[in-house]
């Protein structure tokens, strides 16, 4: 990292300036390798981590394409957030990315493949709905300090804010509100779908242990009623009581029993912390310490969410 690029990257604004966290930039111990079926594609892939320098981020790396996890590459689409760039695209990257930004895996290179390599369209595997896969490897391989070229370690800054900053579609929004810690209130409203209902969602405190045990564990949802529809425009095509909470409008939950009473509203909370995990840049955190209040979001508002913070919109 250049010194004029660092400080362009943690340059402030009118609405943020950045500052220490008082950490060091860590990065996983050792290589994780996972394989599975992508929700929406329905292919298998292979994706592994490796350990990297302090100042890289996170990236994916499809030889001899590189994909930074920036905001500046992702692509709106429907139910998922996808990174595309020089024609290849990576589809739902947000639980893997929600994983690596909670337990504080700053730096870190992945590799991701599927059976055919010259297939440019891949997606990371969705296992059973949550990101408790990942956040388990994580736990089990470790983290260390990261370290650049020379040996030196970094230290990891973070996002403040100085204002209000928010976006919105419709009846939808995300907000966030300067505080010295990391607050998220979330709510969703499927009042047509009575196991659902309106629920709200709290966090208080974010860190690795409360993530792992009260966010990570929590499962994508769909409705039964709108299965066929996605179905017939090229979703979920991997998708499957294994790998989604399903909820019928009339016969409530089909494969219960559900993680947490409120597991939806929780997976709302665990996409925005992967989706707002592309605000990081040099290994930075990329949550930024805010109060954020969401209603009836999704991976398009929050990407826009993250955009409003770059100043891209």
């Amino acid at each position: 990292m250049t010194v004029s690029s660092a400080f362009n990257a943690f340059k402030s604004s009118k609405s943020i300036f950045w500052k220490s966290t008082g950490k060091l930039q860590q990065t996983i111990a050792g290589c994780i390798e996972r394989k599975g079926k992508g929700l929406h594609s329905g292919k298998v892939s292979t994706v592994k981590l490796w350990p990297e320098l302090a100042s890289k981020g996170r990236y994916f790396d499809f030889q001899p394409n590189v994909i930074r996890a920036s905001i500046e590459f992702a692509e709106e689409s429907p139910l998922c957030t996808t990174l595309c760039k020089d024609g290849v695209k990576i589809r739902t990257v947000e639980h893997l990315l929600s994983a690596l930004e909670a337990m504080e895996v700053d730096n870190c290179r992945i590799e991701i493949k599927n059976s055919d390599p010259e297939d440019c369209d891949l997606e990371v595997p969705i296992f059973d709905g949550s990101a408790s896969e990942w956040v388990e490897a994580i736990e089990q391989v470790g983290l260390k300090e990261a370290t650049d070229h020379c040996g030196n370690c970094c230290e990891k800054m973070a996002a403040y804010l100085n204002e209000p900053v928010h976006v919105w579609r419709n009846d939808s929004f995300v907000a966030a509100f300067p505080s010295p810690e990391i607050r998220i209130t979330y709510g969703i409203d499927f009042r047509q779908v009575q196991a659902i209902g309106c629920q709200w969602f709290s966090v208080t405190s974010l860190d690795n242990s409360f993530y792992s045990k009260h966010i990570a564990l929590s499962r994508t949802f769909c409705i039964y009623e709108e299965v066929e529809r996605m179905r017939n425009a090229g979703l979920i095509k991997g998708g499957g009581l294994e790998n989604a909470l399903v909820c019928s409008a009339s016969k409530g939950w089909l494969n219960p029993p559900l993680r947490f009473p409120d597991e939806p509203c929780r997976h709302k909370v665990l996409d925005l912390i992967g989706d707002a995990s592309l605000f990081a840049r040099f290994g930075s955190q990329g949550f930024p310490v805010a109060h954020i209040v969401a209603y009836k979001g999704s991976h398009a508002l929050h990407s826009d969410f993250v955009r409003r913070l770059s100043g891209i919109i």
